[in-house]
């Protein structure tokens, strides 16, 4: 009995030593981010380069398209040539999402107005009542000054094709959907050779597309998914030092 006593007390001894040196010292290392790996969200960011989305081993370059913009002009893949650039799929008589995208692409448009090698390509899953008139007025709305800044329009079955067969990006005609059209808010960011690229989450697989729906200054929508719009900046930014 005497001896489980000392056991014990020496055990006392032992764990409050421990609280004394320890424990500051791991707090302190929670507060300076010594002991957190990953980047923000969970995501492999800061010096990890990005990775190339692939099928099959193969690496995965956007498909050849050809459409009109917002000026009547016809733009096709090869006029992205050496611009880093992301696409959308939106509609402008959405009533949800798309406002919110776009307000986040004039966002990373201002960001990176020094850059005569970024761009944007935005195609309209609503080919039937956006024409390059509606595209254009709709670009002047948001203010859109970015040369390389296309609203393309065209076939509506290419478009679906290259949506959701090019990108696998979702997007459909729905009568019952808001404004008639359900398609997703997403991102695709495109390297100077024309390969789809994006950062790695934290199993090291790439997450393929960015969320194009939140906003920084939001951080996290209703159904708790966290805004990518400030990685999307910095992955940008190393695209363009490529």
């Amino acid at each position: 009995m005497q001896k489980n006593k000392y056991t014990y007390v020496w055990v006392s001894l032992v764990v409050l030593v421990f609280g004394i040196i320890f424990i500051p010292r791991i707090i302190n290392r929670f507060q300076e981010g010594t002991v957190v790996k990953s980047g923000r969200m969970n995501l492999k960011g800061d010096n990890e380069p990005l990775a190339f989305v692939e099928i099959n081993g193969k690496k995965r370059k956007v498909p050849e398209f050809a459409f009109v913009n917002q000026d009547s002009l016809m733009i096709t893949n090869r006029d992205y040539d050496g611009k880093v650039y992301l696409v959308e799929f939106f509609f402008t008589s959405c009533p949800t999402i798309c406002p919110i995208m776009n307000r986040n692409l004039v966002e990373l448009q201002d960001e990176f107005k020094d850059f005569d090698n970024f761009g944007v390509a935005s195609f309209t899953i609503d080919p039937e009542n956006d024409t390059p008139e509606v595209l254009k007025t709709y670009a002047e709305r948001y203010a859109v000054t970015n040369m390389d800044w296309h609203f393309l329009t065209g076939d509506m079955k290419d478009i679906y094709e290259l949506a959701n067969n090019g990108f696998n990006i979702f997007a459909a005609h729905m009568p019952d959907a808001p404004g008639g059209f359900e398609h997703a808010g997403l991102f695709a960011l495109i390297d100077k050779n024309g390969y789809i690229r994006s950062r790695m989450d934290k199993f090291g697989n790439p997450i393929i597309y960015y969320r194009g729906a939140i906003t920084e200054a939001e951080g996290v929508n209703d159904h708790g998914e966290e805004e990518q719009i400030s990685i999307l900046k910095e992955d940008i930014k190393k695209l363009l030092q490529e």
